[in-house]
């Protein structure tokens, strides 16, 4: 089974052009790296809820758009190795994300498959 690292940020709506430009290059240095697969989504059908949501979850506001992110990989052996070279990248460096979303409402997590199709 693989192994699955997802991500939830909001994004301002004014920045997502940006946040794609990010996302694309991103995705390629994770994919040259090793991981398996790499996908961004813009939130089309997220409501806000009573109690819980995705918006909710990241204190999204009225201006901003969820985005639900996540890179597979063939184990958590892999994913780590994959991060260290990742992080490590020269094209990844740098606070230019920053301007980009607020990256202390992301939530992120590692996540073990256990029902692949």
């Amino acid at each position: 089974m693989s192994y699955v690292d997802g991500f939830i940020v909001a994004v301002p709506k004014g920045n997502i052009e940006a946040y794609k430009d990010m996302a694309r290059q991103a995705g390629d240095v994770w994919m040259e790296h090793g991981a398996l697969s790499y996908a961004e989504c813009l939130g089309d059908d997220v409501p806000y809820g009573e109690v819980t949501s995705f918006p909710r979850a990241v204190q999204a506001k009225d201006d901003e758009t969820v985005v639900f992110s996540w890179i597979v990989y063939k184990s958590r052996a892999d994913r780590d190795a994959i991060v260290a070279k990742v992080m490590a990248d020269p094209r990844l460096q740098g606070d230019a994300w920053k301007d980009v979303f607020d990256g202390k409402r992301m939530i992120y997590g590692g996540f073990e498959a256990f029902l692949e199709k």
